[in-house]
């Protein structure tokens, strides 16, 4: 299948990656160079503009930073749209606010292309494995023709509703996800302030009530998770600016809907002041510095 594949950031290079050597043809778009070159080198093709890549393209496929971002390349005088033809699917892997996706449909839809918004969750390794579990909002016809493509480069493909529903599961689950990383550290960081190992510390947690994916699979506290970005000095990973970028979609999504989400909130304040230390670059699990007294 000939693809456009536009935005080749952390997450999207590996996407394409696997669907270069799942056999398909991809049209690529991206400001950075050395990705381009490396992905060409694989078989992939350079196109100068979104625009460009999609014209003759069997399927659109964007991952972008932010909102602003995919307004341009769908919307721009030189972006998707203006090179798509009527009937080619489309879909944006972004994680931006759902009016955004739901705008950007609809605009494609005056166009004759069907688009959808399918949000991805599992991280650079779950990209590099080709496991990410993509979150899709779109009609039942359209996620039945993306879903065989999207398989090669996740693992679990969710239909969630209507267009803007991926958008919706995915900020849901990202605030929780803020939400118990600061939990498990409040946790951890007591514990052992009070004088408990931590390492029996987090077993017990990991066999009891408290236990969460971010104290199992994601300890923040170094040494307990070999794998995980704090016994790696929190390298790696998903970015706490990233994490506070979806913090934000949620707060001001739940604004919009009169909704309170009181922890989501309070989680925001606590990755605002970590960025603002300068920390944003690390994983988002080092939150738990903001509870441990200075080594």
């Amino acid at each position: 299948m000939k693809i456009a594949f536009i935005g080749l950031g952390n997450m999207g290079a590996p996407m394409a990656r696997n669907l270069i050597k799942a056999g398909h043809s991809l049209r690529l778009v991206d400001l950075n160079k050395t990705v381009l070159a490396e992905l060409e080198q694989l078989g992939g093709s350079i196109s100068a503009s979104a625009r460009e890549a999609a014209q003759g393209a069997e399927l659109v496929i964007t991952m972008l930073p932010a909102a602003v971002h995919v307004r341009s390349v769908w919307l721009g005088e030189d972006g998707v749209l203006a090179g798509i033809a009527k009937g080619v699917p489309a879909v944006d892997c972004s994680t931006i606010d759902p009016q955004t996706a739901r705008d950007v449909a609809a605009a494609a839809a005056k166009q004759g292309v069907a688009m959808a918004d399918a949000p991805v969750s599992g991280g650079t390794g779950g990209a590099a494995a080709g496991t990410l579990t993509f979150m899709v909002g779109a009609t039942p016809e359209l996620f039945a023709t993306l879903q065989p493509v999207l398989a090669q480069m996740g693992r679990n493909i969710v239909h969630c509703g209507e267009v803007g529903t991926g958008q919706i599961a995915k900020i849901c689950n990202n605030l929780l996800l803020a939400i118990s990383m600061v939990g498990v550290s409040e946790a951890m960081a007591l514990g052992d302030a009070l004088g408990i190992d931590t390492t029996v510390l987090a077993g017990i947690i990991n066999s009891s009530t408290g236990r969460c994916w971010s104290s199992e699979m994601y300890n923040p506290w170094p040494g307990i998770v070999e794998t995980a970005p704090a016994s790696r000095g929190y390298a790696g990973g998903f970015g706490a600016e990233l994490m506070l970028k979806d913090l934000g979609l949620a707060t001001e999504a739940a604004r919009q809907a009169h909704q309170p989400v009181v922890l989501g909130a309070v989680a925001q304040q606590l990755y605002q002041a970590m960025s603002q230390r300068g920390e944003g670059g690390k994983d988002f699990s080092a939150i738990i510095n903001s509870y441990r007294k200075p080594q």
